[in-house]
């Protein structure tokens, strides 16, 4: 670890993080455990590791820990379809149906009408409505229409539900869209859609693709829609707050869907991975697309995939319809893949024009600061990561610390 003065940090405010993860969170049984890196230049600045990972059988948490990360496998997954642009393979404004000739029937529902009265669309969806979440599609947890609806009764995109890749595109067919394409932004299962169309534009299965292109070249051998048997006594137990605000299991290690092959692979939130796999993943956003002498993407790939592509330079106080995403609204944008900060002020977040982020449904979390040269990885494990502010704290700490005007 490089000592943090040589990086513009303050040890002693550095350690303030610390202090605070233990006194309002770990001490008062909310976050089962923490594990924080920070990165400036490439150089690990601040790390630190508290609490139980499986707090059932006193087990703490280590640094070598697996987690379930959820959502974000998104920027995995984006990732893998912007290499496929850069091919060639396929570009931004190509229509969806140019890869799932299934969904040509594909329409709107119609709010009000009754769940099976549809519009044809305003235009066709395009790969970049995927990418931003512009589809028209959606989660089947924000239960808010009818479409919501279906989407629980089918268990859309449930890794470990009855449906298969193919399954999955089938089902969607038959559902409608909840709005137009471009026309607002929802959170949704668009991602998982990348996920099917990476292995058919490529000719190769999903899961090979990430391994071959992406996780082997950066080293995270820890990252997989799967718990292997030698990770099986470092895998965390999630959990959910109760109404106290303590914990109860969510879900136990020992006998957790992941310790099996998913049904489906699901490029929106399936995978696992370690703190330090998921940071050797930003080492190379922060590098341009390059780590280790493999170059991912191009910078100017990059560049594109961190710039807001929401219509019209809106934020998502303008266009959203989503009832949840990982993602504060005001003065955020969207790019392909994660989240934009392109007006801190308006966000109120401490942080820099041009930040990029997301996190997953058990309140982990990273962001890249491309203007400051850091990067930040978060792992624990609570379901409903809008529980508790802790992104936004640790963003005011972290920056706190950072002594450099």
């Amino acid at each position: 670890m490089t000592h943090p003065q040589a990086l513009g940090f303050s040890p002693a405010r550095l350690a303030l993080i610390d202090r605070f993860l233990e006194e309002k969170y770990l001490a008062t049984g909310r976050l089962p455990f923490a594990h924080l890196q920070v990165i400036r230049g490439g150089n690990l600045v601040h790390e630190t590791v508290q609490g139980l990972a499986d707090r059932e059988r006193n087990r703490a948490a280590t640094r070598d820990d697996v987690h379930r990360i959820y959502s974000m496998t998104k920027p995995i997954t984006s990732l893998a379809f912007m290499m496929l642009v850069e091919e060639g393979k396929v570009a931004l404004d190509d229509p969806v149906l140019r890869f799932l000739p299934e969904w040509k029937d594909l329409a709107v529902f119609s709010a009000g009408t009754g769940p099976y009265l549809t519009t044809p669309p305003a235009r066709p969806m395009q790969m970049v409505d995927l990418l931003r979440h512009t589809s028209g599609l959606t989660y089947g947890f924000q239960t808010r229409t009818n479409v919501d609806a279906a989407y629980r009764k089918l268990k859309i995109a449930d890794a470990h539900g009855p449906l298969d890749m193919q399954g999955f595109v089938d089902a969607l067919a038959r559902l409608p869209l909840e709005f137009s394409p471009g026309e607002a932004w929802n959170y949704s299962i668009a991602t998982d859609v990348l996920g099917v169309l990476v292995e058919r534009i490529s000719g190769q299965a999903f899961e090979a693709f990430l391994k071959a292109r992406i996780l082997d070249p950066l080293g995270m051998g820890e990252t997989g829609f799967a718990v292997r048997a030698d990770q099986a006594d470092r895998f965390s137990a999630c959990y959910a707050p109760t109404p106290e605000g303590g914990l109860t299991l969510q879900d136990d290690p020992r006998t957790s869907a992941y310790l099996t092959p998913p049904s489906f692979h699901s490029g929106g939130g399936g995978l696992v991975s370690t703190a330090d796999d998921y940071m050797k993943f930003c080492r190379m956003l922060v590098n341009h697309g390059e780590l280790g002498g493999h170059h991912l993407v191009a910078p100017a790939t990059l560049r594109l995939m961190a710039s807001n592509h929401l219509p019209g330079g809106q934020d998502l106080t303008m266009l959203s319809r989503s009832l949840f995403s990982e993602a504060t609204n005001a003065g955020v944008g969207f790019g392909l893949g994660f989240a934009v900060t392109f007006d801190p002020v308006r966000a109120m977040l401490t942080s820099s024009p041009g930040e990029y982020y997301w996190g997953g449904a058990a309140s982990t979390a990273f962001w890249i600061d491309p203007v400051k040269d850091v990067a930040v990885v978060f792992m624990t494990q609570l379901m409903g990561s809008s529980t508790y502010p802790i992104r936004r704290e640790l963003r005011t700490l972290v920056y706190s610390a950072l002594m450099e005007p």
